[in-house]
């Protein structure tokens, strides 16, 4: 892997690389990135591969380096290196110090109620690290929620800048950045990745190449990052927060007049996408978009002068909530091709939200990124369907510019079939490679995939008797070490309910009964223990060892019919020619199976069943592409030979 990613990146040319869990990737690529020649962005989806990257490999590579008995090694090789995330990662120095905007846009301290000890704790822990060169990012603050960091953090429209901020040159993002441009590895996110190449926002310092590792998350974290929100009281903020800043103007009052129209609107909406955006709707957008405009206008504009001088927080951040509403109901007002737009359907404690979705990014990506970076792409799961070519084509590469012993080859235009893909940016081809690197396990002597093969097809209503008589009848083989996946919240639920109420013996654990770190917590400690839950613990769970030998996947994890942006872009597949259920549909199941199942190998020591309790699997045509995805596991319909299996791997001694 490291020799090929080094050659990708003196020649210039992209890399697909699959690397399974224990093969040491990281190494695989930081060490050709500090020995290239010039800058080297590192992109993760997850801050737990971000923290091994900075806290263990990079120093370890660094110290190792630096320990060579060759002086011109040290001297060859930069070692500099530098973390790069968004502004909302970090705590914010003025509003710590000056204090946070209320409703009405007056700056108040402490906030008043169950949060103020909490903010004052953030507040004396961003003091230590301003004054001992801490680098403010939240993932080293002490704990708190989403609600108590928002009032120590503000996000790019509510910064006053540094030249205007009488804090800048302490600013742990201004100090990030200047950390950054003298370094030769960044270590970055996804997002920012997405913002700085793909929306034009510079954040990150010129480079020329990025590797990207948690490759198979990026797709999904790049439309994240496109994808913009606006609800009514997103406009009625702003414009109440507007009113002490715009004079004798009206500009606020229509402003929040505009937001009415939107709600009425709204109203006669059902939840779901709009395939065509109804009349009232569309007048409604308009209305906000010009009144936010004309909103902008009526600020006054910001004096000039040393920094801190004249400066107005609480007006700046009001002028950028009133720009974030423009600028999200212009787009949303555009209705054009290229995007999807939906309303999600409010609960207790939200409106109802609008959302509008790039319909796809691989144009994007391909134009804007891959035409002028060189990317390194890596994940344990990137051959969906046995090859590299449903990756490939998601980021914006052609199955045809495939390089293999130097010539170009279509691998997949007849069995994965689609409409070639179109840029903005000229037909130049884009050469790209494919590599698999392999596993360490030996998956076929480790582990065991068993289709429960008789039982019915899952249907909407969820979880049925034969269902869960077969999870139970499992976990009671297993005696307990059972990861339980399931496509929503409600069949964990249940499952985790049934198993409670026949196998009292064990502890059963479902998401929701405590924070994820704390159910980890608690699942690693007693192997006699299940944990049910839903998509964060496909892909976000680490329990190597005989704490997990069983996980239960009770459907395939197809998008919902009524997914506003997977039905669209099946739509849109379909409609150009290509099969849309495989492209979209059926490349976004194989992708989780293969992140699901990777759950149960973790290391060489590790056995177990993963168990499908979806016939699916081996009934339907699409089975063999699904199953191609996964790891080499030996296989079974048997549920006899599986029971008999985890009873063995659950009490070694009974033979």
């Amino acid at each position: 892997m490291a020799e090929a990613v080094a050659e990708a990146m003196s020649g210039g040319q992209h890399l697909l690389v699959q690397a399974g869990t224990g093969t040491g990737k990281s190494l695989g690529y930081l060490v050709p990135a500090l020995l290239h020649e010039r800058r080297v962005v590192v992109a993760t989806a997850t801050l737990a591969l971000q923290h091994q990257l900075v806290e263990r490999d990079i120093p370890r590579l660094v110290e190792a380096i630096r320990a060579s008995p060759e002086p011109a090694v040290k001297q060859a090789v930069d070692t500099s290196y530098a973390v790069l995330k968004g502004r909302s990662n970090y705590v914010c120095l003025h509003r710590i110090r000056e204090g946070v905007p209320d409703d009405q846009g007056a700056l108040v301290e402490v906030p008043s109620g169950s949060m103020a000890k909490k903010v004052l704790d953030l507040r004396a822990w961003a003091e230590r690290e301003a004054g001992t060169g801490g680098s403010g990012e939240r993932d080293r603050a002490p704990r708190h929620t989403d609600r108590e960091w928002r009032q120590v953090s503000v996000n790019h429209r509510e910064c006053l800048g540094a030249t205007r901020c009488p804090f800048g040159t302490e600013c742990f993002v201004e100090v990030a950045r200047e950390q950054a441009h003298r370094s030769h590895l960044i270590v970055t996110n996804h997002s920012l990745l997405a913002i700085d190449a793909i929306e034009g926002v510079p954040m990150i310092p010129d480079y020329d190449v990025v590797v990207v590792d948690e490759a198979h998350e990026l797709v999904a974290r790049v439309t994240q990052a496109a994808t913009d929100e606006l609800a009514v009281s997103d406009v009625e903020r702003a414009a109440r927060r507007s009113q002490r800043h715009v004079g004798e103007s009206n500009a606020a009052d229509d402003l929040a007049d505009a937001g009415d129209a939107l709600q009425l609107a709204i109203d006669d909406c059902r939840p779901g996408r709009f395939d065509a955006v109804p009349e009232a709707l569309a007048d409604a957008l308009v209305l906000v978009r010009d009144a936010a405009r004309a909103c902008l206008s009526a600020y006054p504009r910001e004096p000039e002068g040393a920094p801190g001088e004249g400066v107005d927080a609480s007006r700046t951040q009001a002028r950028g909530m009133v720009q974030d509403v423009f600028v999200t109901a212009e787009r949303m007002a555009s209705n054009s091709d290229s995007d999807v737009l939906w309303l999600s359907e409010g609960g207790d404690r939200s409106p109802p939200r609008l959302h509008v979705a790039p319909l796809q990014v691989w144009g994007p990506m391909r134009d804007k990124l891959l035409s002028d970076k060189t990317g390194i792409f890596t994940s344990a799961t990137l051959m969906l369907g046995g090859d590299f070519s449903s990756m490939a084509v998601s980021i914006g590469l052609k199955p045809a510019e495939r390089v293999v012993e130097g010539s170009s080859v279509d691998e997949l235009e007849t069995t994965h079939p689609g409409p070639p893909i179109s840029t903005t940016g000229g037909s130049e081809a884009l050469p790209w490679r494919g590599l698999d690197a392999g596993s360490p396990f030996d998956y076929g002597r480790q582990a065991i995939l068993y289709v429960a093969k008789h039982l019915p097809t899952p249907g909407r209503d969820g979880l049925g008797k034969a269902q869960l008589d077969e999870i139970v009848d499992l976990v009671d083989a297993a005696n307990g070490r059972t990861l339980g996946l399931f496509s929503s919240r409600r069949a964990a639920e249940t499952a985790a309910a049934e198993v409670r109420d026949r196998l009292p013996h064990l502890t059963t654990l479902a998401q929701g009964d405590a924070q994820l770190p704390e159910l980890a917590r608690q699942f690693v400690e007693d192997p006699h223990t299940c944990l049910f839950g839903t998509l964060s613990l496909w892909q976000g769970l680490d329990v190597p060892g005989e704490t997990c030998q069983l996980v239960i996947i009770d459907r395939i994890p197809f998008p919902r019919p009524d997914d506003p942006l997977m039905s669209a872009r099946q739509r849109a597949v379909d409609d150009a020619g290509g099969n849309g259920f495989m492209q979209v549909a059926a490349t976004h199941a194989a992708l989780l199976l293969a992140q699901g199942t990777g759950r149960l190998i973790r290391t060489s020591a590790d056995r177990g069943v993963v168990a499908v309790l979806d016939p699916r699997l081996v009934t339907a045509r699409y089975g063999g592409f699904l199953k191609a995805s996964l790891p080499p596991m030996w296989a079974t319909t048997d549920p006899d030979v599986v029971r008999q299996a985890l009873k063995r791997l659950a009490d070694p001694g009974a033979g």
